[in-house]
């Protein structure tokens, strides 16, 4: 049994991303699963692109796709990915995509079919700050997240998806005053966390996790 975790290349020009530094700093087995890393590119449609080549390339249950929101001071997991590109900067080869549809006959969003609340919660109980979070941005991260929603939803119908944000790293935010940041082990402890929770057997909490603006 494998799972599929996935992080961003850097972007924006920065000399890491630590999204990847985290996934690769995983255990190669959790929960009986094993766990293959992979690094996707900071790039409108090739990350598609990228993700289907490597989830046809074996058979994941899970894929949990992991990216950067500098500037949020806790780990999200992403309960919904929505049908739009618009991108304040450029990705990594130059793409900005303004008020884009990303799949044309796709559905307005994806709701990721991952226990949400049950990741947030195992995070929190491991001592690492996280909620749940009801918008993935409007750049790649949120792209990849919806892309997920439709390879499941068209070619992999039996794989569970979903999408975690992480704050910057400690080591980045250094000449960065007063930027949110967590300790790259503490981010990469949450995601470990997050990974037993998904693949637990049974429903998702019904507690609310939801916010009220």
């Amino acid at each position: 049994m494998k799972i599929l975790v996935t992080g961003f290349d850097p972007f924006d020009g920065a000399d890491t991303n630590p999204s990847y530094e985290a996934v690769k700093n995983l255990p190669d087995t959790i929960a009986g699963y094993d766990i293959v890393k992979a690094e996707i590119p900071t790039v409108f449609r090739k990350s598609k692109e990228v993700l289907r080549d490597l989830m046809l390339s074996d058979d994941f249950r899970f894929i949990l796709a992991v990216g950067l929101a500098g500037g949020r001071s806790e780990m999200c997991v992403e309960r919904v990915a929505l049908n739009i590109d618009d991108a304040r900067i450029a990705d990594n080869e130059n793409n900005q995509p303004i008020d884009e549809m990303i799949e044309q006959e796709g559905p307005a969003a994806y709701f990721s079919n991952m226990p949400v609340k049950k990741m947030v919660q195992a995070m929190d109980d491991a001592g690492i700050p996280a909620r749940l979070s009801n918008t993935a941005g409007t750049f790649v991260c949120n792209h990849v997240f919806y892309q997920l929603g439709n390879l499941v939803d068209t070619e992999f119908p039996a794989a569970k998806f979903g999408f975690i944000h992480v704050p910057f790293s400690e080591d980045q935010v250094e000449n960065k005053n007063r930027m949110p940041a967590m300790p790259p082990g503490d981010i990469t402890r949450g995601l470990h966390a997050a990974v037993e929770a998904m693949v637990e057997e049974g429903d998702d909490l019904n507690s609310p996790f939801g916010e009220i603006h």
